[in-house]
């Protein structure tokens, strides 16, 4: 059985050449550029049966070229902002998703964010790089509200962590889950308490634009808003308009609408916004993560297989 590891950075390509060849002796692999555009995945499969994809799109029409495609190994659980999972049921694709590897990756970073847009340290950095002396009058996190928009093992896992800091953690979930030491509160109560809200929630028709303008309305004044989840969940225009008027205090971002973020967009002008690129997941130990669990679908599929 052959697969292609479709879009391979350096990194994760020798994580999996070293754990395909120590479990899957059997399993021939090939690997793309990190940079492949989705034009190029036909020709690149060459009749592949199983592909790796990370961070490329896949749209039907080109998978519907695949011939052979029988699999795809998705390296996260967003695989609705690359692809359509149920189009390519259809035409005999299944979708595997890698869940959990990176939540405490993406927690610290979670949490990274919420600090500095806290202390403005991007602002601090930026004028001392440019000769200024900018001091700025922080907030202390220790005692304030971190309201979770969503509580599932990333959330989780900020909520310890900013426990641990002294912060009271509430959460709104679309399904009852306990955790502890976090209340669950409805959502408009969440939005109007937080002193900082951060967003955990999966991608799909539901929760696409879910902090709309309203609920951007509703929130406490001067909040901190942190996303490390899907950049769609949010109305991107409505947040930059309440950064320019200070209905949200601080924006931390890790993700966006539109990936990479376009030169000039309007985020990138602001002096209360704090960006990373989408890099919340990526820390050694979470990429290992991820390829062992990319190697364990391959290990079902081709014992499905034999």
């Amino acid at each position: 059985m052959r697969a292609v590891f479709v879009d391979a950075n350096a990194t994760l390509r020798a994580i999996a050449e070293s754990l395909v060849a120590d479990r899957l002796p059997g399993l021939e692999i090939g690997y793309g550029p990190a940079d492949v555009v989705p034009d190029a995945i036909p020709a690149l499969l060459d009749g592949a049966a199983i592909a790796w994809i990370d961070h490329t799109a896949l749209p039907t029409a080109i998978a519907a070229r695949c011939a052979g495609l029988a699999d795809v190994v998705f390296l996260g659980t967003g695989a609705r902002s690359y692809m359509d999972p149920e189009a390519l049921a259809e035409l005999g694709i299944a979708v595997h998703l890698v869940k959990g590897y990176g939540d405490t990756a993406v927690a610290e970073h979670t949490i990274a964010l919420l600090f500095a847009a806290a202390r403005d340290v991007a602002a601090m950095d930026r004028a001392m790089r440019e000769g200024a002396w900018l001091r700025r009058e922080g907030v202390q996190l220790a005692g304030k509200t971190l309201g979770l928009v969503g509580l599932g093992g990333i959330a989780t896992e900020v909520a310890r962590i900013a426990r641990g800091i002294g912060m009271r953690v509430v959460a709104w979930n679309r399904t009852p889950r306990r955790v502890d030491g976090v209340e669950l509160v409805p959502i408009e109560r969440l939005l109007a308490e937080s002193d900082a809200d951060s967003l955990h929630l999966l991608l799909n028709d539901e929760t696409r634009g879910f902090l709309s303008r309203d609920r951007i309305a509703a929130m406490r004044p001067g909040a901190i808003l942190v996303n490390t989840a899907r950049g769609a969940l949010v109305d991107e225009d409505a947040v930059v308009e309440a950064l320019r008027s200070g209905r949200i205090g601080h924006a931390a971002l890790d993700v966006f609408t539109v990936e990479p973020l376009p030169s000039g967009h309007a985020l990138t002008t602001l002096a209360n916004v704090t960006l990373s690129a989408h890099s919340a997941f990526r820390t050694p130990e979470a990429n290992v993560r991820l390829i062992e669990a990319a190697v364990a679908h391959c290990e079902r599929i081709v014992a499905r297989g034999a």
